[in-house]
C-alpha cells in the first residue's frame, strides 16, 4: 500500500501578519494510522522541503498523542523536513492520496494546477482521494466528467461555525462549508469539534482536526 500525503507550502495567514501552514495533528495522526498499518507513505508539498506547521496547532492546549509521538520520532521529523515537490510526483506510483488541512491549503493547494491535476488523475484511475478539515477546500477546482468532483456527493469539511469560533471567517479566501455547498456537494456535519468522516464512493472527507484519525481509517478501509 502506497499513500501520498500532500501538505501546504503556504505560511501567511492572509493580511494578518500571522503565520499559518498545515495543522500538525492532521498530518501526525493519519501518518501513524497509515504507517502502523504497514503502508508506505510519501509526503509532498508545492515547494518541497520542510512545509510550514501552523504555530497554533502546536500550542500546549492542542497537543494530542500523535503529536507527542511525532516529537519523539526523529525519523518522521526527517520525512517531514524533506517533502518531495508536488509537481515531481506521479499518481501511477500510489494507491491513494490524502490531504491534511490547516488554513494554508486554502491559499496554495486549492489553486495549484499540479494538485488539481493529481487529484483528477487519482480519481479517474479508481483510486481513493481523502481530505480532512480545511483540505476538502482543495477540491474546489477539481472536475470529474466535466462537473465539480464534489457535485452530488456526500462531503464534509471545516464548518462555518468552527471558522467563526477561531475568528478567521473574514481572513480566509473562502469558507469550506460554503464552497462545498456552492459546488453542489451534499454537505453534512456533526457538532463543532466532534469527529466526523464521510465516505462517498472513492471520496473520503473529514470535518476538523478531531476527525483526522477517522478519515485516515476510512481511507485504509477502502484500500483494504
Amino acid at each position: 500500500m502506497k499513500i501520498l500525503m500532500v501538505l501546504t507550502s503556504h505560511d501567511r495567514l492572509g493580511d494578518t501578519g500571522e503565520k499559518t501552514g498545515f495543522w500538525l495533528e492532521e498530518f501526525a495522526a493519519p501518518y501513524y494510522v497509515f504507517t502502523d498499518a504497514g503502508a508506505q507513505v510519501t509526503v509532498a508539498s508545492p515547494k518541497g522541503g520542510q512545509p510550514p506547521i501552523d504555530p497554533k496547532s502546536d500550542d500546549p492546549a492542542n497537543q494530542t498523542p500523535a503529536q507527542e509521538r511525532f516529537k519523539a520520532d526523529a525519523q518522521t521529523q526527517a520525512v517531514l523536513a524533506s517533502t518531495q515537490r508536488l509537481d515531481s510526483v506521479s499518481a501511477d506510483e500510489f494507491d491513494a492520496i490524502f490531504y491534511p488541512g490547516g488554513h494554508g491549503p486554502l491559499w496554495d493547494l486549492a489553486e495549484d494546477p499540479a494538485s488539481i491535476r493529481l487529484i483528477e488523475t487519482f480519481y479517474e484511475a479508481g483510486k481513493p482521494v481523502a481530505a480532512v478539515c480545511h483540505a476538502p477546500g482543495v477540491l474546489r477546482h477539481v472536475k470529474h466528467e466535466g462537473e465539480p468532483l464534489v457535485k452530488g456527493r456526500r462531503v464534509t469539511g471545516f464548518t462555518n461555525s468552527e471558522e467563526e469560533a477561531v475568528k478567521l471567517t473574514k481572513v480566509v479566501p473562502f469558507l469550506v462549508e460554503d464552497e462545498l455547498r456552492r459546488l453542489g456537494g451534499r454537505y453534512e456535519k456533526a457538532g463543532d469539534w466532534q469527529s466526523f468522516a464521510i465516505v462517498d464512493g472513492r471520496l473520503v472527507t473529514g470535518q476538523n482536526p478531531a476527525s483526522s484519525e477517522a478519515t485516515a481509517e476510512a481511507l485504509l478501509k477502502l484500500l483494504r
